[in-house]
């Protein structure tokens, strides 16, 4: 309150990566102008590849309770026996020593086909994403959830809880938007798991032509240097930009 108030009072624009971080801001009672632009991503070049009989459903981000993996992991028990050609990768760097407890958890439903593989980084998440046919994130909070638009970018459709801001999904056609829990989990489920594998297919690659149209750090980057050129007095406020 002392110190850093006042800087954030100082400045001429703010800039969220979410709808959420806006109304933060403005809850904050901050009333200056709102970039709301995302994090850019890098968009690989377009390759999926096959791992054997069976297809894949990924979470990959951080071993966490507020990622909702417990939830996953109890809405996994409802679907698995419906679908044995499935198997689930639960995929991250432990955080404050939850993946034991995730790890008994699994043990302790008595689910089958799921591995805890670690982290992964670099090419290898790259050839993780590329390689499974659906990616989960049953987050309880997220401000944006970069491995989202990393999984879509791959080629790969997903289902996003709404604790993350991806209700876009929906409306491009690139996976599901489900309301946070269990049931709302295992239904988005049942429904994605069911689809042939051309049909998610198509779901990824619409994914991808989302993020090259509006989250290639390109695009980012023009919208960014609109907005400075806008501080500076030059052109039309971007639309990008909120003053409400």
């Amino acid at each position: 309150l002392l110190l850093q108030r006042q800087t954030l009072a100082r400045a001429d624009c703010f800039h969220a990566t979410a709808e959420s971080e806006f109304e933060e801001v403005r809850r904050l009672g901050f009333r200056q102008p709102v970039a709301v632009l995302p994090s850019g991503i890098d968009v690989p070049p377009y390759e999926k590849t096959s791992q054997g009989a069976r297809r894949r459903l990924l979470y990959l981000g951080r071993i966490h309770k507020i990622k909702g993996i417990d939830m996953l992991l109890k809405a996994w028990r409802v679907v698995a026996p419906k679908f044995p050609d499935w198997e689930l990768i639960v995929a991250g760097p432990d955080d404050s020593g939850y993946l034991k407890g995730m790890r008994r958890l699994a043990r302790d439903l008595g689910l089958e086909r799921v591995s805890f593989p670690g982290p992964v980084y670099g090419e290898d998440k790259l050839r993780m994403y590329r390689s499974v046919d659906l990616y989960v994130l049953p987050t309880r909070s997220d401000n944006f959830a970069l491995a989202v638009a990393e999984a879509l970018a791959a080629g790969t459709p997903a289902i996003v809880s709404k604790g993350a801001p991806w209700s876009g999904l929906e409306r491009e056609g690139a996976g599901w938007w489900v309301e946070i829990g269990v049931d709302p989990l295992v239904a988005a489920l049942e429904t994605a798991l069911a689809q042939p594998p051309e049909v998610l297919r198509a779901m990824g690659a619409r994914g991808r032509d989302w993020m090259i149209r509006d989250y290639s750090w390109e695009e980012i980057g023009r919208q960014m240097a609109s907005v400075y050129r806008w501080l500076w007095g030059q052109g039309e406020r971007p639309p990008c930009v909120r003053t409400e």
